[in-house]
C-alpha cells in the first residue's frame, strides 16, 4: 500500500469568518418565506392594464383544469377559444392568470389568422388551491375570458 503524504492545510481566522457568515447567510435566504402571493385583486388589476379598461365579455374561452390536483407543481391545463381564426375575426392573444401564485402572470400566448386555431396545453405551478382566470384579446379589440378553479391537495401545493 502507498502512503500518500498528508498536506498541511491552514485557514486564517479571516478565512473561517468568511465561510461562516457566507453559511450563516445562506442558511437565512433557504429559510424565507416565499415572497408575498398574488391576490384576486392583483388578477384584476394585471387583466385592466392588459384590457386598457376595456369590458370583458363570458364565453368563447375554454379551460380545461382538474378540479383536484396531486401534483400542484405541474397542473395540466389547456385553454381553446372559440375563434374562425379569419382576417377578419381572430385571436390576437390569450393571457393566464393566478389569483394565488407568487405572481398573477402564468403567461401570455399571441396568434394571427395564420395560426389556424387557438388551443394551448401546457403545465403550470398552482401554488395553493386557486381560480385561473384565461382572457382573448380579439382582432376587433374586444376581450372574452373565462375563470375555473383548481383545488391543490393538502401537501401538493408548488413549492419546494
Amino acid at each position: 500500500m502507498y502512503a500518500t503524504p498528508i498536506q498541511e492545510f491552514r485557514l486564517s481566522r479571516r478565512e473561517v469568518l468568511k465561510a461562516g457568515g457566507a453559511a450563516v447567510v445562506t442558511a437565512l435566504l433557504l429559510g424565507l418565506p416565499l415572497p408575498v402571493q398574488a391576490s384576486p385583486k392583483d388578477v384584476r388589476k394585471r387583466l385592466d392594464e392588459l384590457t386598457n379598461g376595456a369590458t370583458l365579455e363570458e364565453g368563447r374561452v375554454a379551460i380545461e383544469l382538474p378540479a383536484l390536483t396531486q401534483d400542484g407543481k405541474r397542473t395540466r391545463i389547456r385553454v381553446t377559444v372559440d375563434s374562425p381564426m379569419t382576417e377578419e375575426d381572430h385571436v390576437k392573444a390569450v393571457h393566464i392568470l393566478a389569483e394565488r401564485n407568487t405572481v398573477p402572470n402564468v403567461g401570455s400566448y399571441f396568434f394571427s389568422p395564420m395560426s389556424g386555431k387557438v388551443d394551448i396545453t401546457t403545465r403550470m405551478r398552482v401554488a395553493q388551491s386557486q381560480t385561473i382566470v384565461v382572457a382573448a384579446e380579439m382582432s376587433d379589440g374586444s376581450f372574452y375570458y373565462t375563470k375555473a378553479r383548481c383545488k391543490v391537495a393538502r401537501g401538493a401545493g408548488g413549492c419546494g
